[in-house]
């Protein structure tokens, strides 16, 4: 470490201060480390016009901090959202393993406040003055971090975006796409790539409209499907309005899905690999915010992707997918529902459909429509779960020629086209798409949709998503009901 250097900005008081007026603060560190670093800025438009620092602890700390506040002041909001560790370490003459942790620790309060900052409506970015600039939803793994490298190979202008929608030490961060540990791996891949990085804590909102709305699911005896209603109504809308204030032309991401015009506008269709479509996951996806969406994986198959990975030198090149219930990572529905939920065991009666006792469960929460592990009865023939009564705390069960429905009943429908053009329907993700008829209605709203299927479906369950097709485009969505 260069000793000049640190003596220099030791003595340079002169940006160590409250927060400038309008800005916005990030901190890292305290204990156990013992340092503590506190970065703020105050943006004009996409300008960083004043920072300041606090710090607290060993001396590299304190060096670090009024050297990143020195760094980023007058300088564009995305250009600081490059700066890393490695960056900061230069502008002290290179850095020993003391001095490692404390420029990681002045970077990760830089970037709480760039969040904070660009997270408000007084961060507004102009587009580039040529090409485009495209904001690239990142969330550490390989899928996404092979997006982002595509957009920036055929010469879009490429900001990266991840998500902070959960925090819970009972949650396994490295399972997690959205954890603050997801978070630090995600701009550790952005800028190897030499992309900046930007942070959007929607921790508060995911908590109300997604976890919440699990648990009360769970709790009237659905089966409820969080991430068709994240993607729908929360996270895809929130980053295109920060792509729009980053001065960005579109929004891509990771995922599995394809763009298609029909002639009346953009649908979601399957991709190249059918193993990994997911569509169905964005089924709640608006029509409007399709037209700001970008797949760049929509052609290419698992195998290839991570070829592409491993081509370039991106450390998640061989990472293991993500759990979809991000804040199930690493802990049962079973012990989530009770910590977050008061959803404890509950013992009830297991019964047959003419309500004759066959055995005791644990509480109807912990079972869905057409589930048969885990009733822990014997009986002369399998047995599924048929219904779940919450009121009651009674679960039905019988036969799996019971389960057979031929009508499935959907609330909340969204319909892209009309009704006659829906001829299929996934009922749950992964599902093979069945051949069903929606009575002849218009496109738009619907309280309640009937669907009749061509074959019986099994374990149909109150509360998953209805993805309606017109072949293997997505025309709408609706909840099972009961």
């Amino acid at each position: 470490m260069d000793t000049e250097a640190i003596e220099h900005y030791l003595s340079d008081a002169s940006r160590r201060g409250p927060a400038p007026a309008g800005g916005f603060s990030g901190s890292a560190g305290g204990a156990p480390c013992g340092d503590l670093i506190r970065i703020s800025v105050a943006a004009d438009g996409g300008q960083v016009v004043a920072a300041t620092f606090d710090a607290e602890g060993c001396a590299a700390a304190r060096a670090a901090a009024a050297a990143l506040a020195e760094r980023v002041e007058r300088t564009p909001v995305l250009d600081a959202a490059l700066l890393d560790g490695d960056q900061l370490a230069e502008c002290l003459g290179g850095i020993g393993p003391q001095g490692r942790h404390a420029v990681e620790l002045a970077a990760d309060a830089l970037h709480r406040a760039i969040a904070a900052a660009v997270a408000s409506t007084r961060v507004r970015v102009e587009p580039p003055s040529t090409g485009e600039r495209i904001l690239v939803a990142l969330s550490g793994g390989v899928d996404s971090a092979v997006a982002a490298l595509l957009e920036r190979e055929r010469g879009a202008e490429v900001v990266a975006v991840t998500l902070k929608l959960w925090s819970d030490q009972r949650t396994d961060a490295e399972k997690s796409c959205c954890s603050p540990l997801a978070v630090l791996g995600a701009r550790r891949v952005a800028h190897s790539l030499g992309i900046p990085h930007v942070t959007l804590d929607l921790e508060s909102a995911f908590r109300e409209r997604v976890v919440d709305a699990f648990i009360d699911g769970y709790r009237a005896g659905e089966t409820p499907n969080p991430c068709v209603l994240c993607n729908g109504d929360l996270r895809i809308d929130a980053m295109l309005a920060l792509a729009e204030r980053l001065g960005c032309t579109a929004l891509a991401t990771g995922h599995y899905a394809r763009i298609a015009d029909d002639g009346e506008g953009p649908l979601l269709a399957a991709p190249a690999d059918e193993a990994k479509d997911q569509t169905y996951m964005l089924s709640g996806l608006a029509t409007g915010t399709l037209a700001g969406l970008r797949f760049p994986l929509a052609g290419l198959r698992k195998a290839e992707v991570r070829h592409l990975a491993a081509r370039a030198g991106l450390e998640v090149a061989g990472k293991a997918e993500s759990q979809d219930l991000c804040f199930l990572a690493g802990e049962g529905k079973r012990s989530f529902l009770e910590r977050h939920g008061g959803l404890a065991e509950s013992p009830g009666a297991l019964v047959d459909e003419a309500g004759r006792p066959v055995g005791e469960h644990r509480g109807h929460h912990l079972f869905t429509i057409g589930q048969r592990r885990g009733l822990g009865v014997g009986h002369h023939e399998p047995l599924y779960v048929l219904e779940t009564d919450a009121a009651s705390n009674t679960v039905v069960v019988g036969p799996r020629e019971r389960l057979a429905r031929t009508t499935v009943r959907v609330r909340g429908a969204r319909l892209h086209r009309p009704g006659a053009r829906v001829d299929r329907v996934r009922l749950r993700y992964h599902a093979p798409a069945l051949e069903c008829k929606v009575e002849a209605v218009d496109a738009g709203e619907h309280e309640e949709l009937e669907l009749e299927l061509v074959e019986p479906a099994y374990g149909v369950a109150r509360g998953q998503t209805a993805c309606l097709m017109a072949g293997e485009l997505v025309v709408g969505r609706g909840t099972i009901a009961a």
